[in-house]
């Protein structure tokens, strides 16, 4: 989907520079269609050289002459960016937002009633064209706003469309999904090691491994528990190995692991709801 829209990038960190790479690659947006904010000039001339759009310094130039904006700084600076931004957004602008924990009514508060909103939870292989983005829809933004908002994340992967109270559920799982992953691989790596192989090849077969087991099941459709009964024959080598983990409690680790984000988020996104102006 050619979205044939001025898009601003307010802030341009790895995400937002993922975004912008997935967009030009598709064809979703050219070149000229894309205009990027950062304060400093080093990384604006990077950007600019790289992908052969416009990057500035002033927020307010972006948004004022862009459809969509895209929110992209740290949660921590947003409220000084809405601050900033807000005399420049007005009813025609869609505003998409991909700061974690920051819930649509603190963004509202601040922009006017009435803005139309999308806020979102992308993922780091976003980073590689493999994330998975989850879009949650403001009572103001229209359908159409909410297929543009999917064409910019589809991108760089896929997306699912959630309510927004189902967001920390997403950033648990998806959102912080990879650091667990990063870690499982890191501690196949560290098996293979164990057991005689060089490091760089235990690496490079586990990350295969996992990446390849993800891959059978997105494109098969098969039940995961069925994929893994079909790799555990009878006295084999992966019962035994399944054995191992059912013992260490892996299942209900990562159960643990994705509750414990979910729970940070909410309680980060019931702080930035509560502050006042």
């Amino acid at each position: 989907m050619a979205l044939r829209k001025k898009i601003a990038f307010l802030g341009t960190g790895n995400m937002a520079e993922a975004l912008v790479k997935g967009l030009l690659r598709a064809g979703t947006a050219d070149a000229e269609e894309i205009v990027c904010t950062e304060p400093r000039a080093d990384r604006r001339e990077e950007i600019g050289k790289r992908y052969g759009v416009r990057c500035i310094a002033s927020n307010v130039e972006a948004a004022e002459e862009a459809d969509i904006l895209v929110l992209s700084v740290k949660p921590q600076t947003i409220d000084v960016l809405l601050d900033e931004i807000a005399p420049a957004i007005d009813h025609h602008k869609l505003v998409v937002s991909i700061a974690a924990g920051v819930p649509i009514s603190a963004i509202a508060r601040k922009l006017g009633a009435g803005v139309r909103i999308v806020r979102t939870m992308p993922n780091t292989p976003a980073l590689v064209g493999a994330g998975a983005t989850a879009l949650a829809r403001g009572a103001h933004a229209t359908e159409e706003d909410l297929l543009q908002a999917k064409a910019l994340f589809e991108s760089v992967g896929t997306t699912v469309l959630v309510e927004e109270h189902q967001l920390d559920a997403v950033t648990g799982l998806s959102g912080s999904g990879p650091a667990y992953v990063f870690l499982a691989i890191e501690a196949l790596a560290d098996g293979g090691v164990k057991v005689g192989l060089a490091r760089p090849v235990a690496m490079a077969l586990a990350a295969q491994t996992v990446m390849g087991a993800a891959k059978l099941v997105l494109e098969t459709g098969e039940h995961p528990g069925r994929l893994k009964d079909q790799v555990t024959s009878p006295g084999g080598t992966a019962i035994a190995g399944v054995h191992a983990l059912e013992l260490g409690g892996l299942r209900a680790a990562l159960m643990a692991a994705v509750e414990a984000a979910t729970d940070r988020s909410h309680e980060l996104g019931e702080k930035a709801a509560s502050k006042k102006d």
